[in-house]
Order: structure tokens, then sequence, then C-alpha cells
């Protein structure tokens, strides 16, 4: 190494006066800054190159031409759009008529033990005066075979399927419950008259009908009738409900003194509802 430059090492070479003379911590301090500024710049610098590349560029706008021949894009092929069914749903109409298959539990005799269960059909049709109080009235038919009395024991009469029928005609208010436009609960009380045909089949082999007859049944007669319960109904569409109709059937038919002739038994439909369109 030449001479100038020991000379300037020699020169620019601290000594112990530097560092009594508190040069030293002056320049730890200014490290320390240009550290800390140095780790800002680097992070700043890196987020900005980040929101940069997460923002995407701003689209040129379309021509004049363009824009005019620019349509809304249409929905591909299997594309679901979902929608609701149900959203029109209302209680405002001011008709509805049901059908349904209807089962029914009765005794054709005050003295048979066994029960007869009978299908058919049921057909009603409600009149609202306001939103929840209307008129029902219902129309039932009832069909099948009962059992008779031990007593028919070898007499002609003695089968296991003798068929019997009960016809129902009955009216009365009903009311709107608990609703939303999934389900609705409806309750009736309606009242009117029966019609029991027992002894049409066993009149085929003589006069010996009616409760004190060989068969045990009663005499083919109008009652009186009735159906206590109501309707559950689960809305499918606003015009079209599936319902079900549980009740508890009342009939009358006129047996003997000894036996009580008042009759309460399980009956049940299942059908569909249509609100006819007109409101109130």
């Amino acid at each position: 190494m030449n001479v100038p430059c020991l000379c300037l090492l020699t020169l620019f070479r601290p000594g112990q006066a530097i560092y009594h003379s508190g040069v030293n911590r002056l320049l730890n301090r200014a490290n320390s800054f240009l550290i800390v500024a140095a780790l800002a710049a680097v992070f700043a610098a890196a987020s900005q190159a980040q929101s940069s590349s997460s923002t995407p560029a701003p689209a040129p706008a379309p021509a004049p031409e363009e824009a005019a021949q620019t349509k809304p894009a249409q929905p591909a092929n299997g594309t679901y759009i979902s929608s609701d069914p149900l959203a029109n749903v209302r209680y405002d109409n001011k008709w509805d008529a049901s059908v349904g298959l209807a089962s029914g539990h009765i005794h054709a005799g005050p003295n048979i033990r066994e029960g007869a269960d009978l299908g058919g059909l049921d057909l009603s049709g409600s009149y609202w005066l306001t939103k929840r109080l209307g008129i029902e009235g219902s129309g039932r038919a009832y069909l099948g075979t009962s059992g008779t009395t031990p007593a028919a024991a070898g007499a002609p009469y003695n089968e296991s399927g003798v068929f019997v029928s009960q016809y129902m005609f009955l009216a009365g208010p009903e009311y709107l419950g608990p609703h939303n436009k999934h389900a609705a609960v409806v309750l009736h009380a309606l009242v009117g008259g029966a019609y029991g045909d027992f002894n049409k089949e066993l009149g085929r082999g003589g006069s010996t009908t009616g409760p004190t007859g060989v068969a045990g049944f009663y005499d083919n007669q109008v009652s009186l009738g009735g159906a206590l319960g109501g309707h559950i109904d689960l809305n499918r569409s606003p015009s079209w409900v599936f319902r079900i109709t549980p009740d508890a059937l009342l009939t009358g038919y006129d047996g003997t003194k000894l036996y009580p002739h008042t009759q309460w038994n399980f009956g049940i439909s299942v059908g569909v509802v249509y609100k006819f369109k007109k409101k109130r």
C-alpha cells in the first residue's frame, strides 16, 4: 500500500477521543433510524404491490355501436333458478271445493259387537264469509260389509260379510285456525242427517231384519248425523291444497230401548282442495 493511502487511513481511523466525545452513540442512533426507515419503506412497497395486483384494471368503455348491440346474458342450459311455489298463497278466496277418499267405522246393529270399517267418498264445499269464518257443506258415502250377531248361528243370515252402507248430508260453521303459506288448520262442527242401509242384502231372504231379527241389524232409516273435527290443509300452490280430515262421526239410529242408539265413531278422509280465484 502506498504512502498516501496509509496517511488517509491514519487520518480517518477513529481514536479514543471520538468514543469519549459521544460521536459513537450518535452514529448508533442514526443507524437505528435508517434500519427502521428501510423496513417501513419495504413494507409500504410490498403493500402497494399487493393492492395493485388484486385490483383489476378498469375495462375500457364499449364503443357506442357495441353498446347498442350488447344484450343481457341469458342463463345457460341447466342453470337452476330458484322459485317459491307458495309465494302467492292467500286466504282471501270466497269459495273452495274438496274431494277425498273416506273411511268410517259403524256398528250395523245395537247388539253387534263387531264394528264395520267402511270406505267411500267425501265431497265438501265452503263459502267464506270472512277470512276466519265460513259455512261448509259435506256429503259422504260409506260402503262395506258387516258381520251378524252370534244368535244368527244356523240362520240363513249367518254370513261374515253382509253389505251395509251409510250416507251423510251435513252442514255447519267452520273456523280458520293457525295458518301460514305452508299449512292451515280448519275446525268445523257439522250437523244434518244420516241414512243407513242395513238390510238391503238381507231382504233377499225374508223379512226377519232389524234389531230384533235374526241378523240383529238396524232397520233402514234416516237419523241424526254429525261430524265434529276439522281439516289439516297442506298447501301445494295458491289454488291446490292437500287435505286430511279427521272427524268424530255422530249417528242416532233407532234401535231398542235396551241398547243405546247414539254412536260416536272415528272417520277420516284424504283428498285435495281447489280454491276458486274469486275473492271476498
